[in-house]
């Protein structure tokens, strides 16, 4: 034990000799709460300092979470009355005081289990976790490497000591520690994506590129709004605006607000008098292109017209629930036949995979028209007009068609009347 001890001193000593000052990491102080990796601002594409890890916040329970939480935390506590010397069972109760958010007594608990079994390798990660939690980064990495040392192959401690490490502005034993981690489990789509901002921020940007579009492709909804903005601007990777749409689009899903955001910023561009015509047909270009790609992920679908819909396709073939996704994902990319087809099941509903005036679809009429785009705004007018789901408002629909000709803001106005 004796020995265990000083290699984690050592250890740990030169990690501190080593460790490197950063202009562009805000340096932390004692008492300062560690740094966490964010995903990147769309613009500028800067890497932001890092605070706190995400993987280490206290969990926020939904209500009956936390009353399940309760419950488990006291049959805990009852086993440790059973059985107050096993470390086992302080372990377990360490890691429900944890999840309830009482840190204090979760590292009461570790260090209890730590003094019954100073060799057991789960008590010093989740001394280390706890520790992260409470923004205390050099015990921290002191608790993780002795982790480690007892268990090489425990996969959350080399990932939490990377994001230790990235707090404290080691980058160079960073990037080791999640490789580390990734090597142990190379399915690690949370590891690639805290990798990838790490070489980043190491300017490794093709390597960071590769990584990050492996945690994209696993599902990481913050490395697939990176990706939008690598491919909308080339950084480490061939631009391709049409991917980067598909990428934004993916993270969109998820519920990625800067990537929706993004979008927005996109359509605007692509529909707004005030852009130069370049810059608006590159726009709309790549919303076209996105369109078309769409088709390849359904092969045996057959494409009659080059303006056909695929997800009207696919209604027409059966694949409802396909069809649906699939007309969201083109109506938001500026599809006019797309929205006209969902105009149609907006009021007339499509079994109970669209209830008629579903809010999703007149969410999606409210997004694209705020953006521009003419269908949205004339199918939004009627909705508001007819007050098809919605209370009837005249006014409203009148001030949707904002920008129309007034050609078309008669015939709109017309058809609502029932003229």
């Amino acid at each position: 034990m004796r020995r265990r001890l000083v290699l984690v001193t050592l250890l740990f000593a030169s990690f501190i000799e080593r460790l490197p000052v950063y202009s562009s990491i805000a340096q932390v102080t004692e008492n300062a709460p560690p740094p966490v990796i964010e995903s990147p601002p769309p613009s500028p594409e800067t890497l932001p300092a890092p605070v706190q890890s995400d993987e280490h916040r206290l969990l926020e329970l939904l209500p009956h979470e936390r009353e399940d939480a309760v419950i488990v935390l006291g049959e805990l506590r009852r086993a440790v009355r059973v059985s107050p010397d096993s470390a086992d069972d302080r372990l377990k109760l360490a890691q429900g005081l944890y999840r309830v958010g009482d840190l204090d007594a979760a590292l009461d608990e570790c260090r209890v289990a730590l003094k019954l079994e100073p060799n057991n390798a789960k008590a010093h990660l989740q001394l280390g976790v706890t520790l992260m939690a409470k923004q205390d980064g050099r015990a921290a990495a002191t608790a993780l490497m002795e982790a480690i040392l007892l268990d090489p192959e425990l996969t959350h401690a080399h990932y939490s000591l990377g994001s230790v490490q990235y707090s404290l502005g080691n980058l160079t034993a960073a990037i080791q520690s999640y490789r580390r981690a990734l090597e142990l489990q190379p399915n690690f789509p949370d590891a690639c994506y805290r990798l990838a901002l790490v070489l980043k921020l190491t300017n490794r940007n093709q390597e960071s590129t590769q990584f990050m579009e492996e945690a994209a492709i696993g599902g990481v909804p913050q490395a697939q709004f990176f990706m939008g903005n690598a491919y909308r601007n080339g950084q480490g990777i061939e631009k391709n605006l049409a991917l980067a749409i598909r990428w934004w689009t993916k993270a969109v899903e998820f519920g990625h607000q800067r990537a929706a955001e993004s979008l927005s910023q996109l359509r605007r561009q692509a529909l707004s008098p005030d852009q130069s015509e370049r810059r608006r047909k590159d726009a709309l270009e790549a919303f076209r292109q996105y369109r078309d790609n769409l088709w390849a992920d359904y092969p045996d679908t057959v494409r009659n017209d080059p303006n056909e819909s695929l997800g009207l396709a696919l209604l027409k073939d059966t694949q409802a629930t396909n069809g649906v996704t699939a007309l969201f994902d083109e109506a938001f990319a500026l599809s006019e036949t797309a929205q006209d087809g969902l105009a149609r099941l907006y009021e007339n509903g499509l079994d109970i995979r669209l209830v008629q005036f579903d809010k999703r679809i007149l969410n999606c009429f409210e997004t694209t028209a705020a953006d521009g785009f003419i269908p949205a705004k004339k199918a939004l007018a009627r909705i508001y007009g007819k007050g098809l789901g919605v209370t009837p408002d005249l006014q409203k629909a009148k001030a949707t068609l904002k920008g129309l000709s007034k050609l078309e803001m008669k015939a709109v106005l017309d058809e609502i009347a029932g003229r």
